[in-house]
């Protein structure tokens, strides 16, 4: 608690605000201003009234803020704090495919970097993906750098969606075993997660879409097939409801990274400060912004 009040406390001095995404630590996310999926917190992100953000999330999460916000200080409480799936995906693979598919359009998840995400038409999160592809008029996308995410927009639209990276994937939503899913209440998939898992969901949401489904929802159990944490988020939101992580190692370490003494520590010295490349973050931030106008 002492340490909850001194983050508290330089908060308010230095007029900042936390976001959290919604996989951080169950602490993190109770001394969080705002939580939320990638797009909630890119929404955020765009339109917070603070001089500092700190984002206790991944690295590509803390670009995109600061992409988004070039006028105010993002700080990532942890160089650690990367993400695999977005290092499937350089800009030049992104050159080389538009070259290969020149008729096609580039929609990249924002669990990308700001330089692959420079060469992209628009951007996407597992909330908005098949609304951001259905937006546009062109028959081929160019979908990355997740595959499963790619796979569950072709099953949601007519397009020809065309993975990028083929072998692109999120190491958690790809641990999960079929046979060992708990099937004893409602059972909330992510839609990074494979086919044979999606399946078997009663939803397929993204974790923005998954409070959602619970707020207006009967049911008492729930089954959350994604990043054990989710179940933290959940258990705050909605204490008199029971949440199930579908397997109890389903951890993204990356987001691991970021404890409340490094928020701490991130605030007192103001570090790390996240910068993009100038040309870089002029041409990612066109795609983050369209994504944000058709969302």
């Amino acid at each position: 608690m002492e340490l909850k009040e001194k983050i508290k406390k330089l908060k308010d001095e230095m007029n900042a605000i936390i976001l959290a995404h919604n996989y951080q630590r169950k602490d993190v996310q109770e001394i969080a201003d705002f939580k939320g999926d990638s797009l909630e917190l890119a929404r955020k992100a765009k339109n917070v009234d603070a001089d500092y953000i700190v984002f206790a999330g991944v690295d590509f999460m803390a670009e995109t803020a600061a992409i988004i916000n070039p006028d105010k200080t993002v700080l990532i409480p942890s160089k650690a704090a990367t993400c695999e799936m977005a290092k499937f995906l350089t800009g030049e693979r992104v050159r080389e495919y538009k070259k290969r598919y020149p008729e096609a359009a580039v929609v990249l998840y924002v669990n990308s970097t700001a330089e692959a995400k420079a060469e992209a038409d628009i951007t996407c999160t597992s909330a908005n993906a098949v609304k951001v592809v259905e937006s546009l008029p062109n028959e081929v996308i160019l979908f990355g750098p997740d595959a499963n995410l790619a796979s569950h927009v072709q099953e949601h639209t007519d397009k020809k969606i065309i993975p990028l990276p083929p072998e692109g994937h999120c190491y958690v939503h790809t641990s999960f075993d079929v046979d060992s899913i708990p099937r004893d209440g409602k059972i909330l998939v992510h839609p990074e997660c494979p086919p044979e898992i999606r399946k078997i969901g009663d939803a397929v949401a993204s974790t923005g879409g998954m409070v959602k489904y619970v707020k207006n929802s009967n049911e008492k159990r729930f089954v959350i097939v994604t990043e054990r944490d989710m179940v933290s988020r959940l258990q705050l939101d909605f204490p008199d409801k029971e949440f199930v992580p579908a397997w109890e190692n389903a951890i993204c370490l990356g987001m691991k990274h970021v404890t409340l003494e490094n928020i701490y520590r991130s605030l007192k010295e103001k570090k790390y400060v996240v910068k993009v490349d100038p040309d870089i973050a002029e041409r990612a931030k066109r795609a983050i912004e369209r994504m944000l106008e058709v969302s």
